[in-house]
Formats: structure tokens, sequence, C-alpha cells
């Protein structure tokens, strides 16, 4: 066990829970990317209530949202760990920034796909 580890139970879960707002605040006042697609999930989402789809489909459509949020934390770390490492150019560095902006744009691109698709 990792000398690290914090409390257990209940506590662990409000810790866990305050770290987590603490990540979602950090993304959303640090990554203007993640602002954005804030942005454009909170005009979609909506959205897809208005629509005539199933049930399914809406949650297909809004899954797909939240899944590009999810990337971008995701990238945002690999960002802030890689510079927390060494602001040095490095083509390791390189690589795992690009590797998750890749990931991101994988995301974005699976969002409009899902939405012409169900949509048209």
């Amino acid at each position: 066990m990792s000398p690290f580890k914090g409390q257990t139970g209940l506590k662990r879960v409000l810790n866990a829970t305050g770290y987590s707002i603490d990540g979602l605040r950090a993304a959303f006042t640090g990554e203007a990317a993640f602002r954005q697609l804030v942005l454009l999930s909170v005009v979609l989402i909506p959205v897809t209530f208005m629509l005539n789809v199933s049930r399914a489909e809406r949650a297909i459509l809004i899954a797909v949202c939240l899944l590009s949020l999810i990337v971008e934390l995701l990238n945002s770390a690999i960002e802030a760990a890689i510079d927390r490492i060494s602001l040095d150019r490095h083509p390791l560095s390189k690589n795992a920034k690009d590797m998750g902006s890749a990931a991101q744009a994988v995301a974005m691109t699976m969002i409009a796909l899902v939405w012409a698709v169900i949509l048209l």
C-alpha cells in the first residue's frame, strides 16, 4: 500500500469529491479549450431534449459531449505533468502532448460524426 494514500470510507469519498472540484476549477480557469468544450456542451446537451430522437440516441449524443470533456481533462493533466517535469523541449514530452491533442481531435471528430449520423 502506498504511504501517500489518504483516508478510507466516507472521508475518502469527501476528499475525492473536493479534489475533483479542484480539478474542474483548475481546468476551467486555466484551460481555454476546456472552457470552449463546456460552452459547446452547455449548448448541445439541452438541444438533445428538443430533438425527436430515442432515449438511447439522446444518451449517445450527450455521452459524446461528456466524453470530450473527459478527454480534455486528461489532455490538460498530461500537459501539466509534462510541464511540471521540465519546460525544456524534449521529443518524448512533445510526443506526450501531441498524443493528448490527438485524443481530443478524435473526441471532437466523434462528436461531429455521432451527431451527423443520428440527425441526418
